[in-house]
């Protein structure tokens, strides 16, 4: 499903489903990450649900609190983000059953600000507008070698207005992109 317009970078709050068709394989992006054959299996078959609370304290610091449900046999799990205004990493430490102990740190960031190298041009590419502000985020696995980045915004898919993540995975020489195409589904907030 489209994602509505009220629906932006700063305010992704509800309900979204993977769309695995539209979406490249995440297989690849798994295995880099060293997680075994029997739960990416699961993984791939499963719905990948994201809950979104999306929400800024008193001190001026943007949230994204995202729930995964389980499924397909594998527990939830849980990720917070915390965004700082300005150039600030904010980093912080998160524990889970997939991808075991994880720091990292999101800004908000403009294409404009971002070089030309090869991952740089691959997270750029396909935004319905390049002078929109854009979440950046990096991921350090603390146990098993490989950092990822996520440039999340939003794209036309097949013509349609949606939620995407353009991901770059590296441990050692190795490395793998892939673009993340999220359906909305519904507004969750009473």
């Amino acid at each position: 499903m489209a994602a509505p317009e009220k629906r932006t970078i700063k305010d992704l709050n509800g309900k979204w489903t993977m769309n695995k068709t539209q979406s490249d394989p995440v297989d690849p992006i798994l295995q880099l990450q060293g997680i075994g054959w029997i739960i990416r299996k699961a993984i791939g078959m499963m719905t990948v649900t994201l809950i979104v609370k999306q929400y800024t304290d008193e001190e001026g610091i943007e949230h994204i609190d995202i729930v995964q449900p389980g499924a397909a046999g594998i527990k939830g799990t849980e990720e917070k983000r915390s965004i700082p205004q300005g150039d600030e990493k904010l980093w912080t430490d998160h524990e889970d059953h997939v991808f075991g102990h994880v720091k990292g740190y999101t800004q908000w960031r403009k294409l404009s600000d971002l070089g030309d190298d090869e991952d740089n041009t691959f997270v750029k590419d396909g935004w319905i507008d390049a002078t929109e502000t854009f979440i950046d985020g990096t991921v350090e696995s603390q146990g098993n070698g490989w950092t990822a980045r996520q440039v999340w915004g939003f794209a036309l898919v097949d013509g349609v207005r949606k939620n995407v993540r353009r991901v770059v995975v590296k441990k050692g020489d190795k490395v793998v992109r892939a673009r993340l195409v999220y359906d909305y589904v519904e507004d969750l907030r009473n």
